[in-house]
């Protein structure tokens, strides 16, 4: 059944005005394509570059609102309307009309994406796409909000997981966000994981996708910063977070770290590497590897 799209470009800075007269007139349904803040949202999203280059080529300045009727709709009329209120709005505009199947416009943000295989043993794999893979499987559902991050960052600290995880160990994520850090140390066969983050919204989303990965039973999130939440002893610990954080915990963490475990540490950019390195060996940490990737920095430490 063929919908009509309406597909109205404006200035960003007049996106919520948009949407506001796009969602008093519509009979069917809306679509808003805002990328402003891909960078931010995967953090509550997937923590792992899922996203083609094309979505993040999208233009940030204009703000696309899609307009979706049902054939029994007077398209012209509608088109009509949303013309006449963005001029009373004083929002300038291109507007065009085309013909779409109702199951493509409700599905098409999913184009962008697409599993991946990481290090020689995960895979990351959309909910809706059929993987056959004999690789441990870390299953996300991004949802209708597109956005990706420091993912360079996040698929070092995979594919660090991927190489020493061997089974039985525990393992503390620091800043655990959508919690794909502590999932993919259970998949590879960490005994137990904690995830600890100052977002009581990122404690949720770990605690979902938790379950969606079935291992709600073996990770524990909790709301609160490192000092205050984490127990004993970790064979690793993440932290997939920012140069100044990790410089701040880093006296904190030999004191975590069982004999011979491992502190993965990530989110530094390439020109913070150095002050980081020397923060983390004051702390009483050796750093053992640097990994890099396209300008983002990951170090694998123990304990000196």
């Amino acid at each position: 059944m063929e919908w009509t799209d309406i597909k109205t470009t404006i200035p960003a800075r007049f996106a919520d005005s948009a949407e506001a007269i796009a969602t008093g007139i519509s009979g069917g349904g809306i679509y808003i394509e805002d990328y402003r803040d891909l960078e931010a949202q995967v953090e509550a999203i997937a923590h792992v570059d899922l996203i083609e280059q094309e979505l993040l080529d999208k233009n940030r300045d204009e703000v696309i609102v899609h307009l979706y009727l049902s054939p029994d709709e007077n398209a012209a009329e509608v088109a009509e309307l949303m013309q006449d209120r963005l001029a009373r709005a004083e929002i300038p505009y291109r507007m065009e009309l085309s013909g779409v199947e109702q199951e493509d416009w409700e599905t098409s943000w999913k184009q962008y994406y697409h599993a991946m295989d990481i290090g020689s043993r995960l895979a990351v794999v959309p909910s809706w796409e059929e993987y056959e893979t004999d690789r441990a499987v870390i299953t996300l559902d991004p949802g209708m909000a597109f956005g990706t991050g420091t993912h360079e960052t996040t698929a070092l600290c995979l594919e660090t997981l991927d190489s020493v995880i061997k089974g039985g160990e525990r393992v503390l994520d620091i800043g655990t966000g959508s919690g794909i850090l502590a999932i993919a140390a259970l998949k590879l066969g960490a005994e137990s994981a904690e995830g600890v983050d100052i977002d009581p919204m990122c404690v949720r989303t770990a605690g979902e996708n938790a379950q969606r990965n079935g291992v709600s039973g073996k990770l524990n999130v909790l709301i609160g910063d490192l000092s205050d939440k984490a127990t004993g002893v970790y064979d690793v610990i993440c932290a997939n977070i920012v140069a100044n954080a990790i410089k701040a915990l880093s006296p904190q963490i030999p004191a975590l770290l069982c004999e011979n475990g491992l502190f993965i540490a990530s989110g530094i950019i390439d020109t913070r590497r150095d002050e980081v390195i020397d923060a983390v060996c004051a702390a009483g940490l050796r750093v053992e590897e640097v990994k890099e990737k396209n300008g983002w920095v990951a170090l694998v430490c123990r304990r000196a």
